[in-house]
């Protein structure tokens, strides 16, 4: 094996960079990025590569790299796709530790630029020189005073260094999100595309921004993974750097999943496992790249939230109760203020304005501006976690706004406003980003933002360590027997036995003892209730004969299940699967009957631990149910979480051998009842196991 000549570090910091396609010409590709390193202050050496000219930008050119001076570690390739092999010839020979390659035309096009990629690796795995894209825009290192980038959103004084690290497939995305977040005074550490992925992937950023010191936090754009299955691990790492992970990714649709694979060739990936892992490993999962470096903005900003409770405040009684409405209907929660909050605010404004939210129109005539007062009081609530300022036009507006801005940063509360005018809200907001408090120009974006950082805060408080195998568990191994496989993990079933014709299936009534539940089993059949092949509440011999009798005259039935009847509970669904690209999960929701009705699932990389398992329960739209819904019987939750864990493990041991594996329903009883498999079913990876 090959040792890479570069790491990730060295790539962002190199010290003599190679430009292919270079040009005196700032309207061509080469032109651009001649002139954005000269422009920006690259320090380090620059080399031209033309073959039909000696000079560029006053910096002696080459033909080639071999004709040029050594000691070069990065080169940017602007070329038409039919001198690209050629060129990657010319940097593994020289040296070259790693190539940026923005030409198109590759394995995102067809069968044959799928080739022509293959080609480039096949040279240059062999030199340990890395390759960025192809299809990709290049990266940008601020700090590093360098941009290997042809777009024009850099044509600009300087480059905006902050502390986020930004990595995207879409490259278009990534300038975009660079020149946005430079008008909201979001800079970055580093931001890189990486178009196909054909050799430095997305997981290779976010562990590198994970460790590194000029990183605070990271966000990343993705279409797919070249390797799934460390996705876990690099959020994993975030964790434990403490570096919050906030992503967008498209495939949530089959259109999504056939866009993402025309535009980088990736494997989309099964949304709701991506999500699962994002939940797991606490990296938060919005919907647009635009909210994406918002809210992890805000996230960077406020690392810690004392409650999850947003209190309001507004020189608009309109702009006060659009707010409430928006921000309890994203399921946001309006903070509770206390009763000296209240009192506090009782001296200051009408009572109808005295509360959460605050209406600064609504002033005692006595009082002259209560701004100021007011929102300290807001802001010190013990359940107001986060102020929202929702600021329209108003005499002295400027000096009003900086106010108030100065007040909310003095709190110490976090707090982000919304500046409402147009025009007229220019200078407030220059006076906003001057002291450094998020400013939103549309209550959609702050709301979305918003929900980025509240989901941030709730998957930290769910974080807990790696889960540990429950004590006494063996090893599961593949077998064509259910029943005995889950029974070996220690889940309940019904007594149970199969009988191949009525005659048997009375007898094997009999023995377990009456009433008993028949279930006739057929290859062909997923729901059997739907075909009339479960039959209840079977309470003597003749009626056993006659249910298995009468199923044998309607379908072609393989052989019977008598199984003791369980008394009535709460049917859920609860199942492990395993994805072809993320791996093994473990699945709990509404069961029975109701599975494709409802479509009430909630879904975990395996394994989980108790913690998780409980988590998940009430994530489901009738987690109500789990508590006696409208007076009905709370249920043994404990037993619910440990059989999801018991099947977690088992779906670790049977990762290799198991597609899926399903119990509907699980029923559960009241507490301290437990809960019963009463149904399962599999489907193994090369048939049933022998």
């Amino acid at each position: 094996m090959t040792l890479p000549r570069l790491n990730i570090r060295q790539i962002l910091h190199p010290e003599a960079v190679a430009v292919f396609g270079a040009s005196d010409d700032v309207s061509k590709f080469g032109g651009r990025i001649i002139d954005f390193l000269i422009r920006h202050g690259f320090t380090g050496r620059i080399v031209p590569i033309n073959p039909r000219r000696s000079e560029i930008r006053d910096r002696p050119a080459f033909p080639t790299l071999a004709a040029a001076p050594p000691g070069v570690q990065v080169a940017i390739l602007a070329l038409p796709a039919s001198q690209l092999l050629a060129a990657i010839e010319d940097c593994a020979k020289a040296g070259v530790g790693a190539c940026v390659i923005i030409t198109t035309g590759f394995a995102e096009a067809d069968a044959a630029g799928s080739a022509m990629q293959q080609q480039v690796l096949d040279i240059a795995g062999p030199a340990g020189m890395r390759i960025i894209g192809p299809n990709c825009m290049g990266l940008i290192n601020p700090g590093w005073n360098m941009a290997l980038c042809s777009s024009v959103v850099l044509d600009t004084e300087r480059l905006n260094a902050g502390r986020i690290g930004l990595v995207s497939q879409s490259g278009a995305l990534m300038v975009s999100l660079f020149d946005r977040g430079a008008a909201h005074g979001i800079g970055f550490s580093a931001c890189i595309s990486l178009g196909n992925q054909s050799d430095v992937e997305v997981c290779d950023l976010i562990d590198y921004y994970a460790d590194d010191p000029a990183t605070d936090a990271v966000c990343a754009y993705v279409e797919g993974f070249a390797n799934p299955r460390r996705f876990a691990k690099s959020a994993a790492r975030c964790q434990a750097a403490g570096k919050p992970l906030v992503m967008v990714k498209t495939g949530k649709t089959e259109d999504g999943v056939r866009a993402a694979r025309s535009h980088t060739a990736s494997l989309a990936g099964s949304y709701q496992s991506f999500a699962a892992i994002c939940r797991q490993y606490g990296a938060a999962l919005v919907e647009d790249p635009v909210t994406m470096i918002r809210a992890t903005d805000l996230i960077r900003r406020f690392p810690r939230l004392k409650t999850d409770g947003v209190g309001i405040i507004s020189g608009s009684g309109g702009g006060a109760g659009l707010m409430v409405d928006r921000i309890a209907g994203s399921g946001l929660r309006i903070a509770r203020l206390s009763e000296a909050t209240r009192a506090g605010l009782g001296e200051l404004l009408l009572p109808p304005q005295a509360d959460n939210p605050i209406d600064l129109g609504g002033r005692l005539p006595s009082q002259g501006d209560v701004g100021i007062p007011a929102l300290r009081l807001l802001a010190g609530d013990p359940d107001v976690g986060l102020v929202v300022m929702y600021l329209s036009s108003m005499p002295g507006f400027t000096a009003r706004t900086r106010d108030l801005a100065s007040t909310a940063l003095a709190s110490g509360t976090p707090t982000v406003a919304i500046v409402l005018p147009g025009a007229a809200g220019t200078q407030p907001r220059a006076a906003l980003h001057e002291l450094g408090l998020p400013t939103f120009d549309s209550l959609e974006d702050l709301l979305a933002a918003l929900k980025g950082l509240f989901e941030f805060h709730t998957l930290q408080r769910l974080a807990e360590p790696a889960p540990v195998r429950p004590r006494g568990l063996p090893i599961a191994t593949p077998t064509h027997d259910l029943s005995a496989l889950l029974a070996g993990q220690g889940i309940r079933l019904p007594a149970q036995a199969l009988a191949a014709t009525p005659t048997e299936a009375v007898a094997a009534a009999a023995s377990i003892g009456f009433p008993v539940v028949a279930k006739g089993i057929a290859a062909d059949l997923t729901h059997k209730t739907e075909h009339n092949l479960v039959r209840l509440g079977l309470h003597d011999e003749a009626a056993v004969a006659a249910a298995c009798t009468d199923m044998q005259a309607g379908h072609p039935i393989e052989a019977f299940l008598i199984q003791q009847q369980i008394a009535p509970g709460l049917e859920l669904l609860v199942a492990i699967r395993h994805d072809p690209q993320f791996g093994p999960f473990v699945l709990v929701g509404a069961g029975g009957t109701l599975v494709e009705l409802l479509q009430d699932v909630i879904s975990a990389p395996a394994p989980i631990s108790p913690t998780t398992a409980k988590a998940m329960l009430r994530r489901l739209r009738i987690a109500p149910l789990l508590d006696g819904y409208r007076g009905g019987t709370p249920r043994d939750v404990s037993a619910i979480a440990d059989t999801l864990v018991r099947l977690s493990w088992l779906a670790v041991d049977l990762a290799d051998a198991i597609i899926d594996l399903e119990i509907n329903p699980l029923i559960v009883g009241a507490i301290s009842q437990g809960a019963i498999a009463a149904d399962i079913r599999a489907t193994w990876t090369h048939g049933e196991p022998s």
